[in-house]
Protein backbone atom coordinates (compact mmCIF):
# COMPACT_ATOMS: atom_id res chain seq x y z
CA UNK A 1 0.00 0.00 0.00
CA UNK A 2 1.40 3.61 -0.55
CA UNK A 3 0.40 6.59 -0.36
CA UNK A 4 0.45 9.58 -2.62
CA UNK A 5 -1.71 13.19 -3.79
CA UNK A 6 -3.49 13.37 -7.55
CA UNK A 7 -4.20 16.41 -8.77
CA UNK A 8 -8.31 16.56 -9.88
CA UNK A 9 -8.29 20.05 -10.98
CA UNK A 10 -9.40 22.74 -8.00
CA UNK A 11 -7.71 20.56 -5.27
CA UNK A 12 -5.12 17.45 -4.77
CA UNK A 13 -6.49 14.94 -3.22
CA UNK A 14 -3.87 12.13 -0.59
CA UNK A 15 -5.25 8.94 -1.24
CA UNK A 16 -4.30 5.14 -0.43
CA UNK A 17 -3.62 2.96 -3.31
CA UNK A 18 -3.33 -0.36 -3.62
CA UNK A 19 -3.46 -3.81 -6.19
CA UNK A 20 -2.93 -1.73 -9.51
CA UNK A 21 -4.09 -3.54 -12.68
CA UNK A 22 -6.66 -5.53 -10.33
CA UNK A 23 -10.37 -4.50 -10.55
CA UNK A 24 -11.48 -0.70 -10.03
CA UNK A 25 -12.78 -0.16 -5.90
CA UNK A 26 -12.86 3.21 -4.74
CA UNK A 27 -13.83 3.89 -0.71
CA UNK A 28 -15.03 7.16 0.12
CA UNK A 29 -15.07 7.98 3.75
CA UNK A 30 -17.16 10.66 5.96
CA UNK A 31 -17.69 13.70 7.44
CA UNK A 32 -14.62 14.53 9.56
CA UNK A 33 -13.07 10.66 8.52
CA UNK A 34 -10.19 10.03 6.58
CA UNK A 35 -8.92 7.81 4.26
CA UNK A 36 -7.01 5.99 6.97
CA UNK A 37 -10.81 4.22 8.18
CA UNK A 38 -10.07 1.93 5.26
CA UNK A 39 -6.58 1.72 5.70
CA UNK A 40 -6.92 -1.88 7.12
CA UNK A 41 -9.20 -2.98 4.08
CA UNK A 42 -7.03 -1.39 0.91
CA UNK A 43 -4.60 -3.89 1.22
CA UNK A 44 -6.67 -7.01 2.26
CA UNK A 45 -8.90 -5.75 -0.82
CA UNK A 46 -5.98 -5.66 -3.12
CA UNK A 47 -4.69 -9.29 -1.92
CA UNK A 48 -7.98 -10.14 -3.40
CA UNK A 49 -7.69 -8.92 -6.83
CA UNK A 50 -8.76 -4.97 -6.31
CA UNK A 51 -7.22 -1.99 -7.58
CA UNK A 52 -8.08 -0.14 -3.88
CA UNK A 53 -8.44 3.51 -3.74
CA UNK A 54 -9.57 5.49 -0.71
CA UNK A 55 -8.81 9.36 -0.82
CA UNK A 56 -9.46 12.20 1.86
CA UNK A 57 -12.08 14.44 0.66
CA UNK A 58 -11.12 18.31 0.14
CA UNK A 59 -11.21 19.32 3.56
CA UNK A 60 -9.92 16.24 4.98
CA UNK A 61 -6.59 14.35 6.37
CA UNK A 62 -3.91 15.66 3.98
CA UNK A 63 -5.91 16.60 1.47
CA UNK A 64 -6.22 20.51 0.15
CA UNK A 65 -7.92 22.61 2.30
CA UNK A 66 -9.81 25.20 0.50
CA UNK A 67 -10.92 28.22 3.21
CA UNK A 68 -14.12 29.49 1.23
CA UNK A 69 -16.81 27.27 2.14
CA UNK A 70 -18.58 27.40 -1.21
CA UNK A 71 -15.43 25.02 -2.24
CA UNK A 72 -17.32 22.47 -0.52
CA UNK A 73 -20.49 20.41 -1.05
CA UNK A 74 -21.85 17.13 -1.73
CA UNK A 75 -22.13 17.52 -5.58
CA UNK A 76 -18.45 18.92 -5.22
CA UNK A 77 -17.40 16.00 -3.28
CA UNK A 78 -19.21 14.23 -6.00
CA UNK A 79 -17.02 15.93 -9.03
CA UNK A 80 -13.45 15.18 -6.96
CA UNK A 81 -14.24 11.70 -7.24
CA UNK A 82 -15.01 11.37 -10.57
CA UNK A 83 -12.02 13.79 -11.49
CA UNK A 84 -9.87 11.40 -9.32
CA UNK A 85 -11.12 7.98 -11.59
CA UNK A 86 -10.18 9.96 -14.34
CA UNK A 87 -6.62 10.10 -13.21
CA UNK A 88 -6.81 6.86 -12.59
CA UNK A 89 -8.08 5.82 -15.83
CA UNK A 90 -10.80 3.98 -14.58
CA UNK A 91 -13.88 3.84 -17.17
CA UNK A 92 -15.74 2.10 -14.53
CA UNK A 93 -15.61 0.55 -10.94
CA UNK A 94 -16.90 -0.05 -7.91
CA UNK A 95 -17.97 2.32 -5.03
CA UNK A 96 -18.48 2.14 -1.64
CA UNK A 97 -19.39 5.59 0.74
CA UNK A 98 -19.36 6.00 4.32
CA UNK A 99 -21.79 8.65 6.15
CA UNK A 100 -21.74 11.56 4.18
CA UNK A 101 -19.14 9.51 1.38
CA UNK A 102 -22.50 7.92 1.33
CA UNK A 103 -24.08 11.41 0.48
CA UNK A 104 -21.95 11.96 -1.68
CA UNK A 105 -21.56 8.47 -3.88
CA UNK A 106 -25.31 8.87 -4.21
CA UNK A 107 -25.13 11.65 -6.23
CA UNK A 108 -22.42 10.09 -8.03
CA UNK A 109 -24.46 7.13 -9.08
CA UNK A 110 -27.27 8.78 -10.23
CA UNK A 111 -25.13 11.86 -12.06
CA UNK A 112 -22.74 9.14 -13.72
CA UNK A 113 -24.98 5.47 -13.82
CA UNK A 114 -22.67 3.97 -16.59
CA UNK A 115 -19.62 4.30 -14.55
CA UNK A 116 -20.25 2.43 -11.11
CA UNK A 117 -20.60 -1.12 -11.90
CA UNK A 118 -21.58 -1.72 -7.51
CA UNK A 119 -22.59 0.10 -4.99
CA UNK A 120 -22.28 0.04 -1.39
CA UNK A 121 -24.26 2.74 0.80
CA UNK A 122 -22.34 2.13 4.26
CA UNK A 123 -24.48 4.10 7.33
CA UNK A 124 -25.59 6.94 5.28
CA UNK A 125 -28.81 8.95 4.27
CA UNK A 126 -30.82 9.51 1.85
CA UNK A 127 -31.80 13.24 3.21
CA UNK A 128 -31.81 15.31 6.44
CA UNK A 129 -30.72 13.26 9.39
CA UNK A 130 -33.11 13.22 11.87
CA UNK A 131 -32.15 13.88 15.50
CA UNK A 132 -30.38 17.44 14.42
CA UNK A 133 -31.44 20.60 15.89
CA UNK A 134 -31.46 23.32 13.59
CA UNK A 135 -30.37 25.88 16.92
CA UNK A 136 -27.17 23.42 17.32
CA UNK A 137 -26.23 23.67 14.15
CA UNK A 138 -26.55 26.91 13.64
CA UNK A 139 -24.08 27.06 16.75
CA UNK A 140 -22.02 25.12 15.49
CA UNK A 141 -21.47 26.78 12.04
CA UNK A 142 -20.71 30.06 14.31
CA UNK A 143 -18.02 28.24 16.46
CA UNK A 144 -16.31 26.21 13.62
CA UNK A 145 -15.90 30.13 11.63
CA UNK A 146 -14.77 32.09 14.66
CA UNK A 147 -13.45 29.83 17.43
CA UNK A 148 -11.86 26.50 15.04
CA UNK A 149 -12.93 22.68 15.60
CA UNK A 150 -11.50 22.35 18.85
CA UNK A 151 -14.32 23.54 21.49
CA UNK A 152 -16.79 21.65 18.86
CA UNK A 153 -14.30 18.40 19.76
CA UNK A 154 -14.92 19.12 23.31
CA UNK A 155 -18.47 19.55 23.23
CA UNK A 156 -19.15 16.51 21.38
CA UNK A 157 -17.00 14.58 23.70
CA UNK A 158 -19.25 15.70 26.71
CA UNK A 159 -22.24 13.95 24.84
CA UNK A 160 -23.67 15.99 22.28
CA UNK A 161 -22.44 13.46 19.77
CA UNK A 162 -24.95 12.15 17.72
CA UNK A 163 -23.03 9.21 16.40
CA UNK A 164 -21.56 8.13 19.48
CA UNK A 165 -23.10 4.80 21.01
CA UNK A 166 -22.30 1.94 22.60
CA UNK A 167 -20.14 0.20 20.10
CA UNK A 168 -17.35 3.16 19.34
CA UNK A 169 -17.29 3.21 23.25
CA UNK A 170 -16.49 -0.49 23.20
CA UNK A 171 -13.98 0.72 20.41
CA UNK A 172 -12.40 3.16 23.23
CA UNK A 173 -11.96 0.64 25.81
CA UNK A 174 -11.00 -2.34 23.74
CA UNK A 175 -8.71 -0.39 20.88
CA UNK A 176 -5.79 1.54 22.33
CA UNK A 177 -5.44 4.61 20.78
CA UNK A 178 -8.71 4.92 18.88
CA UNK A 179 -9.99 7.76 20.72
CA UNK A 180 -6.81 9.66 20.11
CA UNK A 181 -7.00 8.30 16.73
CA UNK A 182 -10.79 9.69 16.27
CA UNK A 183 -9.62 12.84 17.76
CA UNK A 184 -6.86 13.93 15.29
CA UNK A 185 -8.83 13.22 12.06
CA UNK A 186 -11.27 15.36 13.10
CA UNK A 187 -9.13 18.14 14.25
CA UNK A 188 -7.53 17.47 10.81
CA UNK A 189 -10.32 18.54 8.95
CA UNK A 190 -11.15 21.83 7.97
CA UNK A 191 -13.04 24.40 9.64
CA UNK A 192 -14.42 26.01 6.65
CA UNK A 193 -15.35 22.42 5.52
CA UNK A 194 -17.18 21.69 8.72
CA UNK A 195 -19.11 24.72 8.67
CA UNK A 196 -20.69 24.56 4.73
CA UNK A 197 -21.46 20.97 5.75
CA UNK A 198 -22.78 20.88 8.86
CA UNK A 199 -26.35 22.44 7.76
CA UNK A 200 -26.28 19.68 4.78
CA UNK A 201 -27.37 17.49 7.06
CA UNK A 202 -29.98 19.07 8.77
CA UNK A 203 -31.60 20.66 5.20
CA UNK A 204 -30.03 19.16 2.36
CA UNK A 205 -33.03 17.63 -0.05
CA UNK A 206 -34.61 14.62 0.05
CA UNK A 207 -32.97 12.07 -2.90
CA UNK A 208 -35.27 8.61 -1.96
CA UNK A 209 -37.72 8.52 -4.62
CA UNK A 210 -34.39 9.52 -7.26
CA UNK A 211 -32.49 6.35 -5.55
CA UNK A 212 -35.07 3.90 -7.87
CA UNK A 213 -32.75 5.74 -10.76
CA UNK A 214 -29.90 4.12 -8.67
CA UNK A 215 -29.10 1.49 -12.11
CA UNK A 216 -26.36 -0.60 -10.42
CA UNK A 217 -26.46 -3.81 -7.73
CA UNK A 218 -26.57 -1.98 -4.47
CA UNK A 219 -26.01 -3.47 -0.91
CA UNK A 220 -26.57 -1.35 1.79
CA UNK A 221 -25.01 -1.81 5.32
CA UNK A 222 -25.56 -0.21 8.66
CA UNK A 223 -24.54 -1.40 11.96
CA UNK A 224 -27.90 -2.02 14.55
CA UNK A 225 -26.70 0.48 16.97
CA UNK A 226 -26.28 3.26 14.17
CA UNK A 227 -29.85 4.78 15.57
CA UNK A 228 -30.09 8.02 13.24
CA UNK A 229 -29.05 5.70 9.79
CA UNK A 230 -31.08 2.51 10.76
CA UNK A 231 -34.63 3.38 8.82
CA UNK A 232 -33.39 5.49 6.64
CA UNK A 233 -31.30 2.20 5.30
CA UNK A 234 -33.87 0.02 4.92
CA UNK A 235 -36.17 2.67 2.94
CA UNK A 236 -33.27 3.01 0.57
CA UNK A 237 -32.85 -0.66 0.22
CA UNK A 238 -36.87 -0.78 -0.46
CA UNK A 239 -35.92 2.33 -3.06
CA UNK A 240 -33.19 0.82 -5.13
CA UNK A 241 -34.35 -1.46 -7.18
CA UNK A 242 -31.56 -4.35 -7.25
CA UNK A 243 -30.41 -3.30 -3.53
CA UNK A 244 -30.11 -5.83 -0.41
CA UNK A 245 -29.78 -4.81 3.27
CA UNK A 246 -27.29 -6.10 5.82
CA UNK A 247 -28.00 -5.31 9.53
CA UNK A 248 -24.50 -5.62 11.12
CA UNK A 249 -25.12 -7.14 14.63
CA UNK A 250 -23.21 -4.86 17.55
CA UNK A 251 -21.92 -2.78 14.78
CA UNK A 252 -22.36 1.41 15.64
CA UNK A 253 -21.14 4.36 12.62
CA UNK A 254 -18.31 2.91 12.04
CA UNK A 255 -19.19 -0.80 11.54
CA UNK A 256 -15.56 -1.69 10.00
CA UNK A 257 -14.03 -1.59 12.96
CA UNK A 258 -17.04 -2.42 15.23
CA UNK A 259 -18.07 -5.87 13.74
CA UNK A 260 -15.13 -6.53 11.56
CA UNK A 261 -15.52 -10.35 10.52
CA UNK A 262 -19.34 -9.28 9.51
CA UNK A 263 -18.54 -6.09 7.26
CA UNK A 264 -15.76 -8.26 5.70
CA UNK A 265 -18.53 -10.98 4.82
CA UNK A 266 -21.18 -9.04 3.76
CA UNK A 267 -18.67 -6.87 1.52
CA UNK A 268 -17.17 -9.80 0.17
CA UNK A 269 -19.97 -11.50 -0.45
CA UNK A 270 -21.51 -8.51 -2.68
CA UNK A 271 -17.99 -8.09 -4.48
CA UNK A 272 -17.47 -11.54 -5.39
CA UNK A 273 -14.29 -12.08 -3.43
CA UNK A 274 -12.65 -15.56 -4.00
CA UNK A 275 -14.76 -15.73 -7.31
CA UNK A 276 -12.76 -14.10 -10.45
CA UNK A 277 -12.48 -10.23 -11.11
CA UNK A 278 -11.90 -8.54 -14.08
CA UNK A 279 -9.12 -5.30 -14.58
CA UNK A 280 -10.51 -2.44 -16.13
Amino acid sequence: MIERRIDVGEVTLAVLEDGVGGSPLLLVHGFTGSKEDFADEVERLASRGFHVVAPDHRGHGSSDKPDDEAAYGFEIFASDMIALVGKLDWQTFDLLGHSMGGMVVQHLALSHPHRVTRLILMDTHHGPVGGLDGDLVALGVEMARSQGLEPIRQILKMGQDPLTNPAHFRMIEERPGYEEWSDRKFLASSAAMYAAMLPRFHDSPDRLQTLSDVACPTLVLVGELDTPFVEASHRMAETIPDARIVVLADGGHCPQFEATDAWREAVDAFLGVGAEVSAA
